[in-house]
């Protein structure tokens, strides 16, 4: 629970975040994947979350992007022994299903694939929604990555933003962490309180990954009081602020810069706030 001291200051225990670990298939650090329907444009990185993730999850369309790319595999002869293609073992399909193709139909139900479809014809939720749903039901407490996490549609990108509310209410995280992933950066959602966030980790442990490395990360930071004003303050980055207002129609930090010598980004603050950082180009290196 968050608590005021006598100055003001957050009491909260700090909040340490360690997602190289987490993309680099560290012990403790599990995640189901879940696929929206939306581009994947980073293939290499998608790749790596692929190959180790715990278990796989389509929402609806999303299972059309797994096809897609599964079928440029095998036209580009890339693919496994057994000639099914990479992207084979998604582990379940769920959602409303009205965006979901016959060909990505037929392909996940028929043998060597074991993929589950889960019709949920919910009109009042969308299929992120149900398939976080059934991520925090089978397996509980484990952390969430998204791929194609805020493209595409505004409206879209705003709703998966409200994900991260919905289904983090607790301040220590209890049910899980969620992380968005795109093509050009990972976002998070930071609750009230002191977080150290790592951004390098130099002697990370690295093997058979096409895109994460222990420095995955670009300089670009912004942190986004997305619900409501807060007040932050920041070190490590370029422009750092101390006891600072930030809202929607007032300031913000975006377009920050983590400095080169950082490793660790900490932040304070007193209400919930969105944590994004750009990833790397491929052409960038590591």
């Amino acid at each position: 629970m968050v608590t005021m001291g006598s100055a003001g200051k957050i009491t909260a225990p700090c909040t340490e975040w360690h997602p190289i670990r987490q993309f680099l298939c560290y012990p403790g650090y599990d995640f189901a994947l879940i696929v929206l329907n939306q581009p994947i444009n980073d293939e290499e990185m998608f790749r790596d979350l692929w190959s180790i993730a715990k278990t796989r999850i389509a929402a609806d369309g999303g299972a059309n992007r797994v096809y897609d790319l599964n079928q440029k595999s095998l036209s580009k002869g890339d693919h496994l022994p057994s000639s099914a293609g990479k992207y084979i073992n998604l582990d379940t399909i769920i959602g409303d299903l009205d965006s979901l193709s016959e060909q990505s139909r037929n392909f996940f139900t028929t043998s060597p694939a074991k993929c589950t479809i889960i019709h949920d014809p919910d009109q009042y939720s969308t299929d992120f929604t149900k398939a976080v749903r059934f991520v925090r039901k089978e397996f509980p407490g484990r952390d969430i990555v998204c791929m194609g996490g805020l493209g595409g549609r505004v409206d879209q990108g705003l709703s998966q933003i409200h994900h991260l509310y919905l289904f983090q209410t607790s301040p220590t995280y209890v049910d899980g962490r969620m992380f968005f992933l795109s093509g050009e950066s990972l976002s998070f959602l930071l609750k009230a309180g002191k977080h150290r966030i790592h951004v390098r980790e130099p002697n990370a442990t690295v093997e058979n990954f096409a895109r994460m490395s222990g420095e995955p990360f670009a300089k670009y930071v912004g942190i986004i009081p997305i619900k409501e004003p807060s007040v932050i303050t920041t070190k490590g980055l370029e422009w750092d602020v101390e006891n600072w207002p930030t809202e929607f129609g007032g300031q913000m930090s975006t377009s920050n810069h983590v400095l080169p010598e950082t490793k660790v980004v900490e932040v304070e603050t007193t209400k919930d706030v969105l944590f994004t950082i750009a990833l790397k180009q491929a052409a960038e290196g590591s």
